[in-house]
């Protein structure tokens, strides 16, 4: 007899007062042989929403619980009342967990949202079970992109212009972008919402001075750090620097760019379960 297929539970859409801050989210109940296993956070690039990841997400086990958010002053999360720092929004993002009945928990971050599962990884330690770092650095202390890369990632314009993503987009992103550029717009403007611009230089606030450098080595977790060969932001080397410092790593180097997680989902998807239930055999 073969075993009857999961079928994904339907994501529950709302907004939530965390801190008194509203926040929009997206939660996916855990179901099978996962409904006792921590549900996994997805914390996303900057100035994306939570639509953004929808590639990943339909590749991952349907039986996983998930949660997306959109951070505040992103997509339908109003902007918050004062700026964050890294620390402030980490702590948030427990409080939202604590709120959404997650005592414990995965967490899988992608470029800007890796530096939050850094962050999340060393300031909840208790909670936070495993981490997955997708296209991401170590904030102000790392092997910076192209000064021609910095300058378009410097404005959220390609968030707001799919003319402009799509000329823009082999440039920063790399990868298959180099002969479908229309995939980098259709990825950020098909499903996704743009929030205020205020909301994407809150985000870069955020990450000015930040860095999780010296922190590394006191994450315990066990990491899975997923980088590209050809991702123009996050140059490769800072994943190898990664790997190196953190004491329970895995380094994976797949063909394609930035956004791979998303365009080659197909193929990192299972990489990032077999990950996630190596504990659980």
């Amino acid at each position: 007899m073969t075993a009857e297929p999961v079928t994904a539970e339907p994501d529950q859409l709302r907004t939530i007062a965390v801190r008194r801050i509203p926040v929009r989210v997206s939660v996916r109940p855990a179901t099978g042989h996962l409904a006792d296993v921590p549900p996994l956070l997805l914390c996303n690039g900057i100035g994306a929403s939570l639509e953004a990841l929808q590639p990943l997400v339909d590749e991952l086990d349907p039986a996983r619980g998930l949660v997306r958010f959109d951070v505040p002053g992103v997509g339908g999360s109003p902007p918050p009342p004062f700026p964050y720092t890294m620390a402030g929004l980490a702590s948030w993002l427990g409080a939202m967990m604590t709120r959404l009945g997650h005592p414990t928990y995965d967490v899988l971050g992608l470029s800007w949202g890796g530096g939050v599962a850094q962050q999340l990884a060393f300031q909840q330690r208790r909670r936070v079970r495993r981490v997955v770092l997708a296209a991401t650095g170590t904030g102000s202390l790392m092997v910076p992109a192209r000064p021609r890369v910095l300058g378009i990632m410097l404005t959220p314009r390609r968030h707001r212009d799919p003319d402009y993503a799509a000329r823009v987009a082999a440039t920063i992103y790399g990868g298959s972008m180099r002969t479908d550029p229309e995939r980098g717009a259709r990825l950020l403007h098909s499903v996704t919402r743009a929030g205020p611009q205020r909301g994407y230089y809150l985000q870069l606030l955020a990450g000015a001075g930040w860095s999780s450098l010296p922190g590394l080595p006191l994450i315990r977790q066990p990491v899975l750090v997923l980088a590209g060969d050809d991702d123009p932001i996050i140059p490769l080397v800072n994943a190898k620097v990664i790997a190196r410092l953190l004491p329970r790593s895995t380094l994976h180097v797949y063909r394609g760019g930035h956004l791979g997680i998303l365009t080659e989902a197909d193929r990192l998807a299972p990489v990032i379960e077999t990950f996630l239930q190596e504990s659980l055999r």
